[in-house]
């Protein structure tokens, strides 16, 4: 898989979603980013575009970074912001090349934060999410407390802390794929995690989970 080619895909589809949603749709809040309306959330992945192509990308993506994506765009119609990232697209492409596919996340993680918040589901098997799964899936395991091992298992695919069998693990957890895929960015509940459990006691790694904040209180099914 081409993670270039995956990040215009996303983009694609991201465009397609947004100009068939309506203007109550877009100021909807967006359940995995509470404090953003999908415009928000929007801005803000047009504007990282902007901000990597221009050389202003800080290590950690910063809160202050990223609300002034969205305050700069503030005033934007949705028009607005596809026609700003139509135009970001081929220099991203560019810069991706040579510095790496790091943006790719950002599409791939919000473009299901974005269909959760419409209600459109979509994009669940495409390559750009098998990517970013086998990205985050080491950042859990780096998260265990040391000792522990943890196995992911889906219908196709499956990954351990270790290396080794997931069944064997210390601590086993049964899925879907894009379930455990979207449990690797903290947007499943801690709920959710113990009924996939099969093996061993989750309750103590809960937290390796939180690789993109604070678990959700509430089941998501975006």
């Amino acid at each position: 898989m081409d993670p270039i080619e995956e990040w215009s895909k996303s983009q694609e589809r991201v465009i397609a979603l947004l100009e068939g949603a309506s203007g109550d749709q877009v100021e909807r809040h967006v359940p995995s980013c509470p404090d953003w309306t999908v415009r928000d959330l929007f801005s803000h992945m047009v504007g990282l575009g902007t901000d990597v192509v221009a050389g202003d990308e800080p290590d950690d993506h910063n809160e202050t970074w990223t609300a002034r994506q969205v305050d700069e765009r503030r005033g934007h119609s949705v028009g607005q912001l596809i026609e700003e990232w139509r135009r970001t697209a081929e220099p991203l492409r560019a810069w991706m090349r040579e510095n790496g596919p790091r943006p790719l996340g950002d599409v791939i993680i919000h473009e299901q934060d974005l269909r959760g918040a419409l209600g459109v589901p979509g994009g669940k098997d495409s390559g750009g999410v098998a990517l970013i799964r086998d990205r985050f899936a080491p950042r859990v395991g780096a998260r265990l407390p040391e000792g522990t091992t943890l196995g992911l298992v889906g219908t196709q695919w499956s990954w351990a802390s270790d290396g080794g069998d997931p069944e064997q693990a210390d601590v086993v957890l049964h899925a879907d794929e894009f379930e455990l895929h979207r449990a690797s960015l903290a947007r499943r509940s801690a709920d959710q995690l113990r009924s996939w459990t099969t093996k061993g006691d989750v309750e103590p790694i809960l937290d390796a989970f939180a690789t993109l904040g604070d678990l959700p209180e509430e089941d998501r099914t975006e």
